[in-house]
């Protein structure tokens, strides 16, 4: 693949045709990108996940000193089944000034700009450099960030900005809720339907967390304070599943929900699983041990991200808010790697091609106006990296 070139659609294209929905592997779409690298004189490491079949992709252009800024953003896509697609999600369609595929917006157009621009970036006198951090499975947790931060903290100079190309249309972001993913089990009695007091049902327990999950969102929601910007203000909770039960005569002996709690920052992040756990234990247990004394409600903790913070006046909020010219960066109300970054000690922003209501969605698109906005970003960096 010595010095191929590719514009920004195509490589798009390129990269939406690798089906890399987070329960498949990405390395046909790494190797892709480092062998492209390759042919521009540019080493990628590879940092692989214990099974071997997931990687996350670094890569330097430019000399290896401190002060550079990365360019950071995740190879995985959501799944498309279930969703009313007009065309194949893995080929992208140009329609109207739009770019449509699985993951134009959320995020591999970013990528993909980012790519197009290493044959320029390369000839360029960069006086600081300019990193690549691609990642696995954010979508399912950002498990690949964890992996890729201890590799850039320990192999690569300090950088003085990471810049995450999440989709918010070139907005410059600052801040995000943290997310916590929980499931609980609740374990209760079988037997038949007809002799309920002799049993404990599982599903009935269960839809009695879910209902108090439910009113505790209306609770926390009425005594929220406004906040600028985040919509809604306040701590949200969110039951996405729930399985229980074999049959309509037989008292449930067990049930499963998993729910999220997505936390402003600065918020008590472990509030509504302590709260549900001592719910469970004053009002629920009781009866139910009343019956079986083997009866359990167990909470578990899935995933837990912490919040994006804002950092004003940050060297990575500096920087991207001069070379955009805008005059405030601004929360999102989706979560990200940022926050994990942001642990590990690098000042970082968000700002990236496509809208985010696109991201997740059948239909899914970025607009050709995003990508040459981001194209200008980058070449605009390039041009501070040369001259600082």
């Amino acid at each position: 693949m010595a010095g191929v070139t590719y514009t920004a659609a195509e490589m798009v294209g390129k990269l939406v045709a690798f089906n890399t929905t987070s329960h498949r592997s990405n390395l046909d779409l790494i190797q892709f990108c480092a062998e492209y690298l390759a042919g521009h004189g540019v080493e990628a490491a590879l940092i692989h996940n214990p099974e071997g079949t997931k990687a996350n992709l670094v890569a330097t252009i430019g000399p290896g000193v401190a002060g550079g800024v990365m360019l950071s953003g995740h190879t995985d896509v959501v799944p498309v089944e279930g969703q009313d697609w007009e065309s194949d999600p893995f080929e992208v369609m140009e329609r109207d000034g739009r770019l449509h595929g699985r993951g134009t917006a959320d995020m591999k157009s970013f990528l993909a700009v980012a790519l197009t621009l290493v044959p320029e970036f390369a000839k360029r006198d960069l006086k600081v450099p300019i990193h690549l951090a691609f990642s696995y499975d954010e979508e399912v947790g950002c498990f690949g960030a964890v992996p890729l931060l201890e590799h850039v903290t320990a192999h690569l100079p300090p950088p003085l900005a990471v810049i995450i190309g999440e989709p918010t249309d070139m907005k410059v972001v600052n801040a995000h809720r943290g997310i916590a993913i929980y499931r609980t089990t609740v374990s209760g009695r079988p037997g038949h339907a007809s002799a309920t007091h002799k049993g404990v049902s599982a599903v009935v327990y269960a839809a009695e967390c879910v209902a108090f999950l439910g009113r505790l969102t209306e609770e926390i929601k009425a005594g929220a304070a406004p906040i600028d910007d985040f919509d809604p203000p306040y701590t949200t909770i969110n039951v996405g599943r729930i399985k229980g039960g074999s049959a309509v005569n037989v008292i449930a002996p067990g049930c499963v929900f998993d729910w999220e709690s997505r936390v402003l920052p600065g918020g008590d992040g472990d509030e509504a699983a302590r709260r549900l756990a001592a719910f469970a234990a004053d009002e629920l247990l009781p009866r139910m041990h009343a019956v079986a004394p083997e009866a359990e409600i167990v909470t578990e903790e899935v995933v837990a991200l912490p919040a994006f913070i804002p950092e004003p006046g940050s060297p990575a909020e500096a920087l991207v808010l001069m070379l955009t010219g805008q005059n405030r960066a601004r929360p999102v109300q989706f979560s990200s790697e940022a926050g994990l970054f942001q642990g590990s000690g690098l000042a970082t922003v968000i700002c990236g091609p496509g809208h985010p209501d696109q991201a997740h969605r059948a239909n899914e698109y970025v607009t050709l106006a995003d990508i040459e906005a981001c194209q200008a970003l980058l070449r605009k960096l390039a041009d501070w990296a040369e001259s600082v």
